[in-house]
């Protein structure tokens, strides 16, 4: 029986164990940490939820969002009633949930560290702490700080960025989400059972940087960090010129979610990409045709490769450029409030039915009534 060890628990890795076994095939999940916390919101869009209904017919405990304030320095506040809600898991329950999924379809996971990794003829020798194990194939869903430097998306520091916060002790109900002009980045507080993440991500700052102002924003708020978890993380998000050449596949391997460098680079999320990843990789492997690795790259790129890579271009102007006399994400926020038709495109960015590739064409078909609309002066 052909036999796949797919390396590292995250979602991405868990939800290809599933499909796999699930599918007859051999599987052996190995990591070393099995479930665990993680710094990001931890929220599953519509685009998520819709296509894999699991996620929202469970027992797991989360938050069902539907509101979010955005503000961008002291001069933008907008409110966006979300028309589908936002799903917010820990990231510990949502992974440990995935992780029971895989193993009731019938994967076999194994605590253990990767240590290696050893082509062997046609197949693979995984070694671990303890032993080895013998694959046909090798999922690597080792995340964004994959140690297996042969496989997996190779990035500079220009392709990464810095994720830091807290998890607070705390409740509420909306999410919280602030842009600074000139900075490549944001704070988002996410409610989630019986705490907040909080955090601040971003480029071109040093971290000591981005907490000194993440704490400044909370103690503006009101929200003490006092008795929080603190943690930081490195998070891919891969600038323009590294999407093409992005190493996502090899002979007898694919990469998939943060160990393919697949997150979004304007917001952050990747938990979307990881599942669906995944998905995708144990579709190649089970299509049997030899070539699962040219098979998964072309449907990567088409399904939203070259989406992510326009993102990545947007994601430059979003954050640092200006338009009319301002930062663009302070005249993003100000156009909210006054045009229902910049509502309607930001409601289908968060829900992820809007691409970026069709964004730029979507609101030049509109640019008349959007002028009409601001000038009118719609507000909330």
């Amino acid at each position: 029986m052909k036999r796949v060890a797919v390396l590292g628990g995250g979602p991405a890795g868990a939800f290809a164990a599933a499909r796999l076994a699930s599918a007859g095939i051999s599987t052996m999940l190995l990591d070393e940490k099995l479930a665990w916390e993680k710094p990001c919101g931890g929220g599953l869009t519509w685009k998520a939820w819709s296509q894999y209904p699991f996620l929202m017919d469970n027992a797991t405990p989360r938050k069902s969002v539907r509101r979010t304030y955005l503000t961008c320095g002291p001069k933008a506040s907008a409110t966006l009633d979300l028309t589908e809600p936002l799903l917010i898991y820990s990231r510990f329950d949502l992974n440990n949930m995935l992780l029971r999924r895989a193993e009731a379809a019938g994967a076999a996971i194994e605590k253990a560290r990767v240590t290696g990794l050893e082509r062997r003829g046609a197949g693979w020798r995984v070694r671990t702490k303890t032993g080895s194990i013998d694959a046909e194939h090798c999922i690597v869903a080792t995340g964004g700080r994959n140690g297996l430097r042969d496989v997996g998306t190779q990035w500079t520091q220009a392709d990464t960025l810095t994720a830091l916060g807290y998890f607070i002790p705390a409740e509420q109900d909306h999410v919280d989400l602030h842009f600074f002009p000139g900075f490549e980045g944001y704070i988002w507080i996410f409610p989630r059972q019986g705490h907040l993440s909080a955090g601040i991500a971003g480029k071109g700052k040093p971290a000591t940087e981005m907490r000194a102002l993440l704490d400044r924003y909370l103690a503006d708020k009101g929200i003490s960090s006092r008795g929080a978890t603190y943690y930081g993380h490195m998070i891919p998000s891969l600038d323009q010129p590294s999407w093409r050449p992005n190493r996502v596949a090899g002979e007898g391997w694919l990469a998939v979610g943060d160990s393919a460098g697949l997150v979004d680079p304007v917001t952050g999320e990747g938990l979307y990409y990881a599942m669906r990843s995944g998905d995708l990789a144990a579709d190649a492997i089970l299509a049997d045709s030899g070539n699962a690795a040219s098979v998964y790259r072309d449907v990567l790129w088409s399904e939203f490769g070259a989406d992510l890579e326009t993102g990545a271009r947007l994601a430059k102007r979003l954050f640092l450029g200006n338009f009319f006399f301002a930062g663009v994400s302070t005249r993003m926020i100000q156009f909210l409030r006054r045009s229902p038709t910049i509502l309607q495109v930001v409601q289908d960015l968060f829900a992820g039915t809007q691409s970026y590739l069709d964004l730029k064409s979507r609101l030049m078909q509109n640019r008349g009534r959007v002028l009409r609309e601001i000038a009118l002066g719609h507000s909330d």
